[in-house]
């Protein structure tokens, strides 16, 4: 078997957890990759997380950032997350639990061929000649500043039919996983990972276009005019550089996220909410 470990940059605790869980799983023969930060700070041979998808399965240390970032290198691998104090709606695991629960991951594994694991949904934006990396939060389709005197405009439509049109700062397509980030800090609504939709939101739009809940399978167009580019980021993290006029569609991906280990308790994390 096969686990990578990634944990939060610039974190000494996460550094610490990494190595006590790389130890234990040494000792289990198990084949160990350290993402190449946290090998740095252990003094030992690192890896790119884009190899990761590679592995078994991946151990996420830190936050739910560490945890996009994690699942990005992963690919279809599954991503057990570990809660060093924030929100955590993708880390379900304690740090004082990390050893243990990864050391019954893996004999899980030797036993049956698999981890346990729960799918959830990914969103993938693509346009004339390009696709974006699958997103396990949100797309984001936006202008290059945001404000009064910047954005850009956009029309959005749900499976061919028109929605709205406004100016705004941008349009947010979010999973349910993704509702409680991004989404919500733009005035989304929640949702709870059960339900099975998209979340089309517009970010600071100057005419009426109240947050929507499509169905999972929906598509969603923005076609988006004003600057000479616009940004569609996904995850917040990796983008894409649009020329204007243009049409973004975004979409259910074909892969889904794979999140290892026990479930989190949404209701508990919303009360950790600021």
């Amino acid at each position: 078997m096969r686990v990578g470990i990634v944990a939060q940059r610039g974190n000494s605790r996460a550094a610490y957890l990494a190595g006590d869980v790389r130890e234990e799983l040494t000792e289990m023969d198990v084949e160990v990759w350290l993402d190449a930060a946290t090998a740095g700070e252990l003094d030992v041979a690192g890896r790119d997380v884009a190899a990761f998808s590679a592995c078994d399965l991946v151990v996420s240390i830190g936050g739910d950032g560490t945890f996009l970032f994690a699942a990005r290198g992963a690919g279809s691998t599954p991503v057990l997350g570990v809660n060093l104090g924030e929100v955590g709606f993708l880390n379900a695991v304690a740090p004082e639990d990390v050893v243990d629960v990864v050391s019954r991951e893996v004999q899980r594994f030797r036993e049956t061929g698999d981890v346990r694991y729960r799918e959830v949904p990914r969103v993938v934006a693509s346009g004339d000649g390009w696709s974006a990396t699958p997103a396990l939060n949100e797309v984001a389709v936006l202008g290059d500043q945001r404000g009064h005197g910047h954005g850009v405009d956009v029309e959005v439509r749900v499976d061919g039919s028109l929605y709205g049109a406004t100016h705004a700062d941008g349009v947010l397509v979010a999973t349910p996983t993704g509702s409680t980030a991004y989404n919500l800090s733009e005035g989304g609504p929640l949702v709870h990972p059960g339900v099975d939709a998209l979340v089309v939101t517009g970010m600071c739009a100057s005419e009426a276009m109240p947050p929507l809940a499509v169905g999972l399978d929906s598509e969603v167009t923005v076609r988006v005019d004003g600057p000479d580019e616009v940004v569609v980021a996904s995850d917040g993290g990796r983008t894409e550089r649009v020329e204007t006029p243009s049409v973004v569609t975004v979409e259910r991906a074909d892969d889904p996220g794979r999140v290892a280990g026990p479930d989190a308790d949404f209701f508990q994390a919303l009360g950790k909410l600021e």
